[in-house]
């Protein structure tokens, strides 16, 4: 359950943000984002675009995604299409949902270095359900 006092903020229809764009808490993205995108939860909706390289925790894609997003947890909705570069260390793929795109799985975090260690082999996948 999501917490009352958490951050929400929404990109709404019509609107198009271009350049950086950084954001605590929950971001909804309706319209269109160009650029560089940092935040902790994105949402974007099955009416939004993202053509970004973006470093967020979490993010779940309805609507369009382009360019290479970093994050633990990546989630694709039916609705979904993701292109570019992926490396997360979760993600879920739903049925009709679209990936195309390299896949590096992140199966830890080295503390001395602050680095993430990827899986030995990288993958290129294409999705289609």
């Amino acid at each position: 359950m999501w917490n009352k006092s958490e951050n929400i903020s929404i990109i709404d229809k019509g609107l198009t943000a271009e350049g950086t764009i950084s954001c605590k808490g929950r971001l909804i993205i309706k319209g269109i984002i160009k650029g560089t995108l940092v935040g902790e939860t994105v949402i974007i909706a099955k009416e939004g675009a993202v053509y970004a390289d973006t470093k967020v925790v979490s993010m779940t894609i309805g609507g369009k995604f382009e360019g290479e997003v970093k994050a633990s947890e990546l989630i694709i909705l039916s609705t979904g299409n993701c292109a570019g570069k992926v490396v997360c260390k979760k993600f879920v793929v739903e049925a009709g949902g679209i990936l195309n795109a390299e896949i590096i799985s992140i199966t830890d975090h080295d503390p001395k270095s602050g680095k993430d260690i990827a899986a030995p082999a990288k993958k290129s996948f294409t999705i289609k359900t």
